[in-house]
């Protein structure tokens, strides 16, 4: 089967791998163990796909002369790595085995039990990859016994790099000349959003679907117009899964857009999930951020933002873009306050400390008194019938009757909210 140009590409030196220069740049601390040291550390690679977790496991594995086994998580078995274990005491495992086990966060409680042996006596090297946060998938003795290395999207300018050297590969195997200008490249490097392997499959899907003509020397060119590469990288740069990390910091981005009253960076988050088809999690985090950010400055908004995702849930995409841009544009320009928000969560964390008193006797549904209660009666007074709708009574139970919950935010509203309480309580 012919690999693809992703695999073919794979650089043969720590300076032809492209980005992470946090990581690899000279004097960093993953690179001098890399150069350094041939027995190198259990390592796991965190980060997006395409941005070079497997690639620098290969070159660990050439550089140290280890030999490589590649399994993936989604598949992988415990049978598949005693397997592996096994080919120790065959001539291919003479210098170690490094095992590249990709997505380890599809690998059970007990599967990654299976590691921890080998791991304790060094009969492999794991290096595990995983687009997840490791903290939250991977279990404490495993990570106990590892080293954490984040990997971060690649730049364009990274990208560009290496979609120069897709095309050039690319002209070498086919033996002909590939005609790309600056600007298909940097287009193609800037749509794959930091994806180094999907922005190498579009150099190939590029070139592929290029016909050859021939010029005025009578040799064959492909030329590479910005249409076909607007046309084959039109969906890459929608780096997304509903299940993963980049799924909530699309979320997170889009309400702190809106918390912070930037309507540019809220319509296009926004745009970014309705792109990615999820409308039901942008309606529900437009309606939190109503209530959660805006709240009691302007609390008309919440039965209009209210509106706004009933209408789009009822027209469904693509127009229900419209009204949810309504809603986000009027949450980003409202004054904000969390008063609210503060004020519930004092509470609960009050009630999670164990802050739980009896309800005032007052405050409770009629019940008889029995022939123990000195004091029979329910003694709540109806505020109705005093002036100013308003008579001074306990509410809180006795062992909270001091708490103090909600402040008043400094916006017109709370501020009449606190004049109207000043008026029928002096």
């Amino acid at each position: 089967m012919k690999n693809p140009l992703a695999d073919k590409i794979r650089p043969h030196s720590i300076d032809e791998i492209v980005g992470q220069k946090h990581l690899l740049g000279k004097g960093k601390a993953l690179r001098n163990i890399i150069e350094n040291n041939r027995d190198i550390p259990n390592m796991i690679f965190y980060g997006p796909s395409g941005v070079g977790k497997s690639t620098l496991a290969s070159y660990i594995a050439q550089r140290t002369k280890k030999t490589l086994r590649k399994l993936n998580g989604t598949t992988a078995s415990t049978a598949d790595i005693k397997q592996i274990v096994a080919e120790l005491d065959t001539i291919e495992g003479m210098n170690g085995i490094l095992l590249y086990l990709d997505e380890i966060q599809y690998f059970n409680k007990k599967q990654q039990q299976t590691l921890l042996e080998y791991l304790e006596n060094g009969s492999i090297t794991l290096i595990a990859s995983t687009t997840e946060n490791p903290y939250f998938y991977i279990y404490n003795a495993v990570l106990s016994r590892c080293t954490v290395f984040e990997f971060k999207p690649v730049s364009k300018e990274e990208t560009a790099k290496a979609v120069r050297r897709g095309f050039k590969l690319m002209s070498e195997e086919i033996g002909e000349e590939i005609d790309a200008d600056e600007n298909v490249i940097e287009y193609i490097s800037a749509a794959c959003s930091g994806d180094v392997r999907k922005a190498i499959n579009a150099v190939e899907l590029c070139t592929l679907s290029a016909v050859p003509q021939k010029n005025s020397d009578g040799r064959y060119v492909r030329k590479i117009s910005a249409e076909s590469a607007a046309e084959l990288t039109k969906h890459s740069s929608m780096r997304y899964d509903k299940d993963g990390d980049f799924h909530y910091d699309l979320l997170s981005a889009f309400q702190k857009s809106m918390r912070g009253s930037d309507p540019d960076a809220a319509v296009y988050y926004l745009a970014r999930l309705l792109s990615a088809g999820d409308l039901l999690s942008a309606c529900r985090r437009l309606m939190v951020c109503a209530c959660e950010d805006v709240g009691l400055a302007y609390p008309q908004i919440i039965p209009i933002v209210k509106s706004c995702v009933d209408i789009a849930l009822q027209v469904g995409l693509p127009e229900a873009r419209i009204p949810l841009a309504d809603a986000v544009i009027m949450v980003c320009n409202a004054p904000k306050s969390n008063s609210a928000y503060v004020a519930v969560n004092s509470a609960m964390a009050d009630i999670e400390n164990g802050m739980v008193g009896d309800i005032p006797r007052s405050l409770q549904n009629m019940h008889f008194d029995g022939e123990d209660n000195p004091n029979k009666g329910q003694f709540y007074l109806y505020p109705h019938d005093y002036p100013n709708h308003y008579v001074k009574q306990q509410y809180l139970p006795d062992t909270l009757k001091d708490r103090h919950y909600y402040e008043f935010g400094n916006n017109k509203n709370e501020q009449a909210f606190r004049e109207y309480q000043r008026k029928i309580k002096s």
